[in-house]
C-alpha cells in the first residue's frame, strides 16, 4: 500500500482545513487508515481512524468535536476534515494503514505510512 496525504496549509484559529489521502496498491479493503500528527519536539500523535470494511471510528478526545474522518470507497481516499482549528492542531499530519479491522490508536499497529502534509494555525 503506498499513501499519499495532502491538503495541509496555513490558517488562522477557528478554520478550517480538509486533508485527503490517496491509497495506491493493495486493495484498500483490508485495511484500517488513520491520521497522526507530530509538532516539533513531540511524539507523533493519534489523531483520529476509520476502518474501511467495519466503517469504526475513532478519535483524539481535543479533537472529536472539530474534527470528522469519512471515507470514498470508489476512490481509495480518507478525508480529515478540521474545523474550529487551534494553534495546537499545529503539526505535520500522516495517513497509515493498520491491518486492524476496528481500528486501532497505536501507532505501532500502522506498517504503511505516507509522507507528511504541513498544518499550521495562527493565532
Amino acid at each position: 500500500v503506498q499513501l499519499q496525504a495532502s491538503g495541509g496549509g496555513s490558517v488562522q484559529a477557528g478554520g478550517t482545513l480538509r486533508l485527503s489521502c490517496v491509497a495506491s496498491g493493495r486493495t484498500f479493503g483490508t485495511y484500517t487508515i488513520g491520521w497522526f500528527r507530530q509538532a516539533p519536539g513531540k511524539d507523533r500523535e493519534f489523531v483520529a481512524t476509520i476502518s474501511w470494511s467495519e466503517g469504526t471510528i475513532h478519535f483524539l478526545d481535543s479533537v472529536k468535536d472539530r474534527f470528522v474522518i469519512s471515507k470514498d470507497n470508489a476512490r481509495n481516499v480518507v478525508y480529515l476534515q478540521m474545523n474550529s482549528l487551534k494553534p495546537e492542531d499545529t503539526a505535520t499530519y500522516y495517513c497509515a494503514a493498520s491491518t486492524s479491522i476496528f481500528g486501532t490508536r497505536n501507532k505501532s499497529e500502522y506498517s504503511y505510512w505516507g509522507m507528511g502534509t504541513q498544518v499550521t494555525v495562527s493565532s
